[in-house]
């Protein structure tokens, strides 16, 4: 069997090289990426404040991350591990942030569900970039080549500010939803859920229910 496929992707990709991903490839990416978090989604859709980029020209790759960072007195930057933050968190900004941003990678940590990808993601032609494990953001930063510029910063604090970083073969990611608005996770924990039975077999029925609710096998956390 043959491995994933190992792709190297613009932040502002063509819609073919989007539709061209298939779930579970290795993405690299090349030029420009942005951080924005509830801060930066909530100064620019609830307070309707000015993005202080041209999106998606610049970049359409939007990284839910907050830095290892900080701004020197000479107004340099310093930048070391870039570790993803949980998507699911920022899910009910993603419908408008991406229709008015035209963001069509959307990287962070541990996803959404498939019902999230094909109401948000698919209308505006977005997929999903998964970090791959934990402990991964000093692996990432070393695709940092460059901090472009910090914007919102005293506004929002360095954490929810929105970072603007030159990628240079940045990854590994992996995909994890596609145009169809299918899911990587899902697709793999069904499979897996398939053979949790078999594992248990013969062992006696559970003691305590799991998290207090059900001591069915197929709810096992993958």
């Amino acid at each position: 069997m043959s491995g994933p496929r190992e792709v190297r992707l613009s932040t502002t990709p063509a819609p073919a090289a989007v539709a061209n991903l298939r779930l579970g490839d290795v993405v690299y990416l090349d030029g420009l990426m942005y951080t924005a978090r509830e801060g930066v989604y909530k100064r620019a859709l609830v307070d309707q404040a000015n993005i202080p980029m041209e999106l998606p020209s610049e970049s359409a790759a939007n990284f839910h991350c907050s830095p290892a960072a900080r701004i020197n007195a000479d107004g340099t930057f310093d930048m070391g591990a870039v570790t993803a933050t949980a998507s699911f968190r920022f899910a009910e900004w993603l419908p408008e942030w991406m229709a008015r941003t035209g963001a069509k990678l959307i990287v962070g940590k541990g996803g959404m569900t498939s019902k999230d990808y094909r109401e948000y993601f698919v209308p505006n032609g977005a997929v999903y970039l998964s970090t791959v494990g934990y402990g991964t953001g000093a692996l990432l930063g070393r695709g940092v080549e460059n901090v472009e510029a910090v914007h919102w910063h005293e506004e929002l604090g360095l954490a929810q500010a929105m970072w603007v970083i030159k990628c240079n073969r940045m990854g590994p990611f992996i995909v994890a939803s596609d145009l169809s608005g299918d899911c990587l996770f899902e697709r793999e924990n069904a499979r897996i859920a398939e053979n949790v039975a078999r594992v248990y077999e013969g062992t006696k029925p559970a003691v305590l229910k799991r998290y207090g609710e059900t001591d069915d096998r197929a709810d096992e956390v993958i």
